[in-house]
C-alpha cells in the first residue's frame, strides 16, 4: 500500500508498487470523468523554493482534474522562507493544511528532511541536482505505454549524461527491469559519472556501450532520450562548436532509425531537437509531458488511499 507513504528518490517504490501507479495512471488517461472527482475535498499544497513551470503546472493540473483543490507558493519570497523560516517548521504548518505536498527545492535532500517532519506525504519535485522522482515514473510509463514492457529493451541516453539528473535517475530505475541495454550518447566532457557505471551498471550486469555520435547508433536503439549539451560545460569554446551538431536530432538522422523507436525528452529543448522532428509519430516528448499529469494523478490518490 502506498498510502501515506512520501516520494524522494524513484527507488522509494518497488517495480510492484510502481506497476500500481502505471495501472492507475492507464485508467484515468483512458476514462478521466471516472477519477474526476475522487480527490474532492482534498488539497494539494505546492512548495517550489525555485522556479518551474511544467512540473509545477502538471501537479496542480493533476489534483485539479482529480476534483482537488491546491495552495502554495511559486517562489521563495511570496512565502514566510523570506522572513527565515526553516523548511521543518514550513513543513510542520504545511501538513495542518494540506494532505499531500509537491515540494521543488536547489538544495540536495531538502525534501527528505521535509518528509521526516511531515505529518503526510512528500513528493520530491527535483531537489538541485539530485532527484526528479515524478519524471522518472513519468518515463518508465511513457516507455511501457509504447513498448509494452520494461524489460528487453534498448535505449539511448544523448547529449548531457554527466549532469543531467533525469538520465541518472532513468539508468537507476531501468536497472530493475530484465534485458535492458544502455547505449550513451555524448562527448567525452559529459560522459556518464562514473559512480553510474560501477554501482549500477557493472553491479547490475547491465549490458552498456558508449559512443559519440549519434548517428552510428540509431539503428540500433528502441527509445532514444534526448537531453541537450549544455555549452557552458565545455572547458573551451572549440571542442563545444566541434561537437554540438552531433547532438542535434533531426529528420536526416531519423531515417536512420527504426520505424517504432520513439524519441523522449524530460523538456525544455533548446536546440538539440530540430521542430522538423515535431511531425514524426514517432517524436513522443509532448505526448510524454500530457503522460506526467496522469502519473502524478495517480501517484496522489495512491498516497491519499482514495477509491
Amino acid at each position: 500500500m502506498l498510502k501515506g507513504r512520501s516520494l524522494i528518490d524513484p527507488m522509494d517504490f518497488s517495480t510492484e508498487e510502481l506497476d500500481e501507479i502505471f495501472d492507475l495512471a492507464h485508467l484515468i488517461k483512458n476514462n478521466p470523468e471516472e477519477y474526476s472527482q475522487i480527490c474532492k475535498g482534498r488539497i494539494l499544497a505546492t512548495l517550489f523554493y525555485e522556479p518551474s513551470t511544467r512540473t509545477r503546472f502538471s501537479f496542480e493540473a493533476a489534483m485539479l482534474r482529480l476534483g482537488g483543490n491546491v495552495i502554495g507558493f511559486s517562489e521563495p519570497n511570496s512565502s514566510s522562507v523570506s522572513k527565515g523560516e526553516s523548511i521543518s517548521d514550513t513543513i510542520r504548518v504545511v501538513s495542518c493544511y494540506a494532505d499531500v505536498v509537491a515540494m521543488r527545492h536547489p538544495k540536495e535532500g531538502a525534501p527528505k528532511i521535509a518528509a521526516m517532519y511531515s505529518d503526510i506525504p512528500v513528493i520530491n519535485a527535483g531537489d538541485g541536482g539530485h532527484q526528479h522522482p515524478t519524471q522518472t515514473l513519468t518515463d518508465l510509463f511513457t516507455i511501457k505505454l509504447v513498448r509494452k514492457s520494461l524489460s528487453n529493451i534498448t535505449i539511448g541516453v544523448c547529449g548531457d549524461l554527466k549532469f543531467g539528473r533525469t538520465v541518472h535517475s532513468l539508468i537507476k530505475a531501468m536497472s530493475r527491469y530484465e534485458n535492458v541495454k544502455f547505449v550513451m550518447i555524448s562527448p567525452k566532457e559529459l560522459k556518464v559519472p562514473e559512480y553510474i557505471i560501477n554501482e549500477v551498471l557493472e553491479k547490475n550486469n547491465i549490458q552498456y556501450e558508449e559512443a559519440e555520435k549519434l548517428e552510428d547508433v540509431m539503428e540500433k536503439l528502441d527509445i532514444l532520450y534526448m537531453t541537450r549539451v549544455q555549452k557552458e560545460r565545455f572547458f573551451n569554446e572549440e571542442d563545444y562548436i566541434r561537437l554540438k551538431d552531433s547532438y542535434i536530432l533531426d529528420a536526416e538522422k531519423m531515417k536512420l532509425a527504426k520505424k517504432d523507436m520513439f524519441v523522449l525528452h524530460p523538456l525544455p529543448r533548446v536546440n538539440e531537437i530540430a521542430y522538423e522532428v515535431d511531425d514524426d509519430p514517432r517524436a513522443y516528448y509532448f505526448k510524454q509531458a500530457k503522460n506526467g499529469m496522469y502519473v502524478r494523478m495517480a501517484l496522489m490518490a495512491k498516497q491519499l488511499g482514495v477509491r
